[in-house]
């Protein structure tokens, strides 16, 4: 059966070609990911200009910044491995930024929880950048040799402060806790896991040369597109990535896929990756950008838009998807557009289609026997005169509240003890159901206060 995104191609293909046309770019490629896939792919312009070269799915661009997901990816692993805490102070992994200024506070209020969501109030550039003539050391040694140059510039936790250096510093973590380079680690444990065998750290190898696109840098009071010949080799975990539209299409997936899918779990836990795209630190007073660990989100027409993007020398992109509707899309530029506001055009067109689409019926997925008698209606009478019912409604135990969306209580190994889900006031509270001598459930007891059962008369 065909993906209701299908028939959206050419609204798609249209609304990059436009895009591309109205900001005089040399050329774009882009991808729409639904359910667990490249279900579109397009490309317009050229990825050479000279050889009128036109971009396909494979075509390698420097996807800069979006480095940094895999980056915080790698960091969640060693936490979850056991081998770091989030809110460890980076200077008990990194003892030679005991030497930073603390000119906004003390290096020890630096966390990597803080680095990971531009929070730290570090300085957001290694010391003596110039972007305008293309200096910049990416190479963390040679800064922490240096590290009396760096420092704090806003109190932690006060605003976002977007930082590369930041980023670097976590990869030097990544490369000491797990004892391989950054490289190979992104190599073992993310990239090769997921398939995604055109994405790597510059320099490209010399296979994979062959298949890059042009960078131009951008236009000054001309038509003519002048080719970037320096591109900062020496980036990385901040921003060294090269890949692909058929790569990053298979990252956004990996963060898209169900539950139940159990594929590349050993990568990163389903809970792992839902706290990492959780946007949690608002990015401006106007509440539509917020950032999680390694993400962040952008609301747009009622929609939150979990993204990141990249911009280096030549090349904009940027990965964004809804993990509601499980649709997402990836833009890659060889010149400097937008790439962030061109993927969520083109996430809402498939996302549109989606919804407008006759859904799907399937059959119920069988409750467990041992559910039956936890069904019903339960009442919090004396204070709060409320009633919530306890149903097996899409594949799960779910506790129903008025005007609120069911929750869903997760199994333990005690049969009458669940745990609650995520997103919600009494998330990871025990919801336990207590029984009568005569093994009738007679009572819910969740999250500080209790709901006596009702049982229909006999």
């Amino acid at each position: 059966m065909n993906d209701p995104v299908e028939g959206a191609s050419a609204k798609l293909q249209t609304t990059l070609a436009a895009f591309v046309k109205e900001h005089r770019l040399p050329g774009a490629t882009a991808g729409v990911v639904h359910d667990g896939r490249l279900v579109w792919s397009g490309s317009t312009g050229f990825a050479d200009v000279r050889s009128r070269v036109v971009a396909d799915p494979s075509t390698l661009h420097r996807v800069a910044s979006i480095t940094k997901t895999f980056t915080a990816t790698a960091v969640l692993q060693l936490r979850d491995d056991g081998l770091l805490g989030l809110d460890d102070p980076v200077v008990e992994h990194i003892p030679e930024l005991a030497a930073v200024q603390p000119t906004a506070g003390p290096i020890e209020a630096v966390t990597l929880r803080l680095l990971l969501a531009h929070q730290s109030g570090f300085q957001s550039e290694p010391p003596r950048t110039d972007w305008s003539i293309g200096r910049y050391e990416g190479d963390v040694l040679v800064n922490l040799a240096r590290a009396a140059e760096i420092g704090t510039r806003v109190p932690v936790a006060t605003q976002e402060k977007y930082s590369n250096l930041g980023y670097q510093l976590l990869g030097e973590v990544v490369a000491r806790l797990a004892g391989v380079s950054y490289a190979e680690h992104l190599r073992s444990r993310i990239t090769e896991p997921l398939g995604m065998t055109r994405t790597t750290l510059a320099p490209l190898p010399p296979d994979l040369v062959v298949d890059q696109a042009t960078p131009y840098s951008g236009r000054w009071m001309s038509d003519e597109l002048a080719e970037v010949t320096e591109p900062l080799e020496m980036v990385s975990s901040e921003g060294g990535l090269w890949s692909c539209v058929e790569d990053l299409a298979r990252w956004a997936a990996f963060w898209l896929e169900k539950d139940d899918d159990e594929r590349h779990v050993g990568v990163l836990s389903h809970g792992t990756r839902r706290e990492m795209r959780t946007p949690r630190y608002l990015a401006d007073e106007t509440w539509t950008s917020a950032f999680g660990l390694g993400w962040y989100g952008v609301r747009k027409d009622d929609v939150v838009w979990v993204q990141h993007g990249g911009s280096l020398l030549g090349f904009r992109s940027s990965v964004c998807f809804d993990p509601k509707e499980r649709v997402g899309a990836v833009v890659l530029i060889n010149g400097m557009g937008q790439s962030g506001a061109i993927a969520m055009s083109l996430g809402a067109i498939a996302r549109s289609a989606l919804l407008e689409a006759e859904p799907v019926i399937v059959p119920p997925a069988p409750m467990p026997p041992a559910y039956a008698d936890l069904l019903g209606v339960y009442a919090q009478a004396d204070v709060f005169a409320e009633l919530v019912r306890i149903e097996w409604r899409d594949g799960a135990l779910a506790l129903v509240q008025p005007d609120a969306p069911p929750i869903e209580l997760l199994p333990t190994d005690d049969p009458d003890v669940f745990t609650v889900e995520p997103g919600n006031r009494a998330s990871g509270e025990p919801a336990r159901f207590q029984r009568a001598d005569d093994g009738r459930v007679r009572r819910l007891w969740i999250g500080g206060g209790s709901y006596a059962r009702l049982h229909a008369i006999d």
